[in-house]
Formats: structure tokens, C-alpha cells, sequence
């Protein structure tokens, strides 16, 4: 039997994200990793409703309260979005007052941050908020919702930048303190993300067949450069005959990439899988040639990181990704993939073509990838220095280093 003594140091977290498992996103996946490594008695979450979500809740024994997070308007100028956030931040009152938190944690600066704000009125609870860079470019575009980011991150008592690039947004055009922000960069499991062998019948069941595949995996949107790498096959498909672009994920710009896709006369070298599971997901990493995220910035859109690159690396795969945003923080340039600008085809398809008859290189890079993932990004090491900066234990594990003490913080004794 185990008994575990909780150190009056120890605080208790709420997070606060509407992007949460089973729901799919980046974030999402990255407050999962981290927050299940927490020891289960210092943190509640209040996550968003999803369809899956009672299903997916038996899974683990996290405390988690569903609520209705997603909003169509963050503005406080509508009546109906207002009532929306002072029912949402009665519950959390609540929430905050019968589970003895500590500080609440924003999955992002709206609307979860705003609800934290609003909460910290009115009974003083302090809180920190996550920023991507995108979220707080998208609300620089509009006067209300710039009102309202300024007052939730100048009243955090610090804000988590995911990326060294965001944070210099933070500092730039947000006038935040340097010393008010902390880099934590997301990771990814290197238990599951794993290389393997090509795999004729997993290649079949794919679709691929023995085709050069490269691959995407995100949601469709303007920024992540599907259209780009579109229009870029015709030249990559005149040295690589039988290219074919596999795009993973499923968005808004379906219609108008598939469209696109018969304009550019590549109907034959694209195709769309939609929402897989996560054991597909892997598989399309570890048997592609080449992981490609030609992400540019549209307006004030930016990819803020990019874990999918991560996720690539790890499966042993090199990588491509636009010049824009964060993702240069995810690779050793040029040891494990390459950045370059992505807003118009042409260098699309030079580098990619310049990659894909290069094998050797494509193998070195893939290697060196999957070390690089597993030295910097491993979620196990993410998680402890995560639990150090917020002041948490760390669940025990069965790794010997985690008998006794998982950190300072927690002291556990076998009965």
C-alpha cells in the first residue's frame, strides 16, 4: 500500500482549457501530457464538452468537470456572450471554492482567460495563462478583444509562451515584461511516436502503396500551407513521377483545397485521409518519406510551434516546414529538417524535390530527428520541469528515479 503525504508546499491547480482530450488539437494533446503526469490530487480541470467525453473520461482518473467552454463570440459587447461568461465563471466559483484551488491555469488568453480575470475580481484567485501566438495575433485584429487580452495578461501573475517567438510578440507588440513570461515549449511521447520499418501492408491499408509520400497532419486552415504544396506538385511530380501529397486532418478549407486539387490537374497525387485515430496517425509518421507543414503567415495568423514536427521527428522522419511563426524552434536546422520561406510554390518544390532524391540525406535526418526528440522534447522531462514551475508533485512512476520522492515537493511512504 502506498500512502502519500502532501507537502503544504504543493498547490492545487485548476485548468481551465475548452481544448481538451477527446477533443483533437495541439494544445489539447499538450495540456493532457503535461496535467497527467501531475499527481492526481493537485489538479482539477474544467474542460470543454465533446461528444466523446464520457466515454473518454473512464479512461483516467483525473478529476476533470465538463462545461460548456466553446464560444462563437469572445466579445463582451453581446448580451448572450456575456451571460455565457458569468455562467461559466459562477461554476467556477464554485468549482474553485469546494476543490481548495490554488491558482487557475488558461488554456488560452480568450476565453478561458477571461473567465480567470473575471474570477480573480471577485474572489482574488490568481491565475497564469497559456499563449500560442496565433490567439493573441487573431485578437490584435480587433480593438474589443485587444481590450480585453491586455487586461487578462497584464493581471496574470505570469504568462506561458509555447514558443521563444511568441514570446517575443508578448514583449513587442504586447509591452509584457520578459521577466512576466516563461518559454515552455510542447513535447511529445516518445514511447508512441516510435520509428518503424516501411511496411508494405501498412502502406496498402494507406493507400500509399510504394509511392513517395510526403505528409500533413494538422487542421485545414489558410496558415498551414496545404494550397502551397498543392500547387507545388506539378513540379515535384515531374521529378518525383509518383509523389503522392497525404493531408491528414480535416478543417474549413476542405472544399476549396479539393477544388484546387482538380484545378491543378494533381487529382492523382493527393490524398485527403480526414480525421484518423491516434494508432493510423502514427503509422502515417513512421511509413511517409518526407513530413511537410508549409505553414506561412496569413494576416495576423502564425503557427506559434508545431508539434506535429515533433511527432515527425520522433517516428525517425525528416521534416519541411515554412519560414513563419515558431516552427524553426522545433528541429535542429539543418540536422533534422529544414525551414524555408513558403508563400509562394516554386521553393516549395525545389527543396522537396532536392530532399526526395537525396535518400541518404532523408535517412540522416531522419535518425538524428528521432535523437533529437527524445534528448529535448520527451514529455517525461517536459513534465518535471513543468511541476517545478507550477509548484505541483509529480505522479510516482514505475522508473526506480521515481520511488520515494518524484520531487521536493512530494514525499511518499511504502507501507
Amino acid at each position: 500500500m502506498t500512502i502519500t503525504v502532501r507537502s503544504a508546499a504543493s498547490k492545487r491547480v485548476l485548468l481551465l482549457s475548452e481544448v481538451f482530450p477527446p477533443k483533437t488539437g495541439g494544445s489539447g494533446r499538450w495540456f493532457w501530457e503535461i496535467y497527467s503526469r501531475l499527481h492526481a490530487e493537485d489538479v482539477v480541470i474544467a474542460a470543454g464538452m465533446d461528444s466523446g467525453a464520457v466515454a473518454f473520461d473512464l479512461t483516467h482518473d483525473l478529476d476533470v468537470v465538463r462545461m460548456q467552454l466553446a464560444m462563437q463570440q469572445w466579445g463582451i459587447t453581446s448580451l448572450s456572450a456575456m451571460r455565457h461568461y458569468w455562467t461559466i465563471v459562477w461554476k467556477l466559483s464554485n468549482l474553485v471554492r469546494n476543490g481548495n484551488v490554488d491558482i487557475v491555469h488558461c488554456g488560452r488568453c480568450l476565453p478561458e482567460g477571461w473567465m480567470a480575470y473575471a474570477l480573480k475580481k471577485l474572489q482574488g484567485v490568481p491565475y497564469i495563462s497559456y499563449v500560442h501566438g496565433e490567439d493573441v495575433e487573431a485578437a490584435a485584429t480587433s480593438r474589443e478583444l485587444s481590450w480585453m487580452v491586455r487586461r487578462v495578461i497584464h493581471n496574470a501573475d505570469y504568462l506561458i509562451a509555447n514558443s521563444h517567438n511568441t514570446a517575443s510578440i508578448l514583449t513587442e507588440c504586447w509591452q509584457v515584461p520578459s521577466e512576466h513570461i516563461r518559454v515552455v515549449h510542447p513535447g511529445v511521447d516518445t514511447t508512441r511516436f516510435v520509428p518503424a520499418p516501411a511496411s508494405a501492408v501498412v502502406r496498402r491499408r494507406l493507400g500509399w502503396k510504394d509511392r513517395t509520400v510526403v505528409l500533413t497532419v494538422g487542421r485545414l486552415q489558410k496558415r498551414k500551407g496545404h494550397d502551397m504544396m498543392i500547387r507545388a506538385l506539378r513540379d515535384i511530380r515531374d521529378a518525383v513521377p509518383d509523389v503522392l501529397f497525404a493531408i491528414v486532418g480535416d478543417g474549413q478549407e476542405r472544399e476549396f483545397l479539393e477544388c484546387l486539387v482538380k484545378t491543378e490537374g494533381v487529382e492523382g497525387h493527393v490524398k485527403f485521409h480526414g480525421e484518423i485515430n491516434d494508432r493510423t496517425m502514427v503509422q502515417c509518421y513512421q511509413q511517409c518519406d518526407l513530413f511537410a507543414l508549409p505553414n506561412r503567415q496569413v494576416g495576423r495568423d502564425i503557427e506559434g510551434f508545431g508539434m506535429v514536427l515533433l511527432e515527425a521527428q520522433a517516428c525517425g522522419r525528416p521534416v519541411l516546414a515554412g519560414k513563419s511563426g515558431g516552427t524553426s524552434e522545433t528541429m535542429d536546422i539543418p540536422r533534422t529538417g529544414v525551414v524555408l520561406p513558403c508563400e509562394e510554390p516554386v521553393q516549395i518544390a525545389e527543396q522537396v524535390v532536392e530532399l526526395l532524391l537525396n535518400p541518404e540525406r532523408l535517412e540522416s535526418m531522419g535518425a538524428a530527428g528521432r535523437e533529437w526528440a527524445e534528448q529535448e522534447f520527451d514529455w517525461s522531462a517536459l513534465s518535471r520541469r513543468a511541476a517545478d514551475l507550477f509548484g505541483v508533485r509529480r505522479r510516482v512512476g514505475e522508473d526506480p528515479a521515481d520511488i520515494g520522492i518524484a520531487n521536493e515537493k512530494e514525499a511518499v511512504i511504502l507501507v
